[in-house]
């Protein structure tokens, strides 16, 4: 029984550890420190000699390199850790805080809608989305409807450029998201509705594009274009997407069960 609670747990954590990078640089540089393993592996195997040494003397050297290379990942997962936000989740209070957080959009891309105001917001899913915040304007700020409507008022300074939605607060307006290449954007689109489906293409993130030539509604998730969707639709994907069931208790081993659920489905 112990054996069984060892590896679960170290089954969780490596999970957390995955979701906690995935999305950012440190995805391809442990891409590159596979492809190390995999080489030692292979010269260990056919007494390789020299490129066994030279391998030797990387996997010597790699440890504080990728703590100089990875410390953002770090300190932002010990953050996490000191929050309690990797281990044990307040599930009833993150519910309503993701419940008030599509009142707020809600009330935003209605008053925008109607007025043609163009916006674009990414919510953070599981994939994080670091490297796209970097590339904007920090604010940290709590998620209203009037602060939204202020940033993307034309011809303000952060109107230009995405609002990045991370932990239920605004993380940064102004940032720059991949623009898609797709041929199957239909053409009378324009580059807000390409970031928002390359972003999807590259993350599990859910985007919010107001046009500002119709005032049309469109949601981006999983690659997946939902073009002019009402008020209905768009509040019942949102909430289907984004707020978590209310539980009784936000324990390890309830996160530990969702988690591999998903996995499961993947492989499906």
């Amino acid at each position: 029984m112990a054996n069984v609670v060892d590896i679960l747990l170290v089954w969780y954590v490596v999970y957390r550890l995955i979701m906690l990078v995935r999305g950012t640089k440190a995805v391809q540089l442990l891409k590159g420190v596979f492809v190390i393993v995999a080489i030692k592996i292979v010269a260990w195997y056919f007494q390789l000699r020299t490129i066994s040494y030279i391998v030797d003397q990387v996997i010597t050297w790699i440890v504080p390199v990728l703590v100089i290379i990875f410390q953002p990942e770090i300190r932002r997962g010990l953050e996490h850790i000191g929050r309690g936000s990797v281990f044990l989740r307040p599930k009833n209070n993150v519910h309503e805080a993701e419940t008030k957080m599509i009142n707020e959009l809600d009330k935003a891309i209605q008053y925008m809608s109607k007025r043609r105001i163009g916006a674009l917001i990414t919510i953070q899913k599981n994939t994080g989305l670091e490297d796209y915040i970097e590339t904007g304007i920090p604010l940290d700020a709590d998620i209203t409807g009037e602060l939204l409507i202020n940033i993307f008022i034309p011809n303000t300074p952060l109107h230009d450029g995405a609002v990045i939605i991370r932990d239920n607060q605004i993380a940064v307006a102004a940032a720059y998201l991949p623009l898609s290449e797709s041929s199957m954007i239909p053409k009378s689109l324009g580059t807000r509705h390409r970031a928002a489906v390359g972003i999807s293409e590259v993350t599990d993130a859910v985007t919010i594009v107001v046009s500002e030539e119709t005032g049309g509604v469109t949601l981006t998730n999983n690659n997946n274009l939902m073009i002019d969707m009402s008020r209905e639709d768009y509040l019942k994907f949102l909430t289907a997407q984004l707020v978590h069931e209310e539980t009784p208790s936000g324990s390890v081993w309830h996160e530990f069960v969702a988690g591999f659920r998903s996995s499961k489905g993947a492989k499906k």
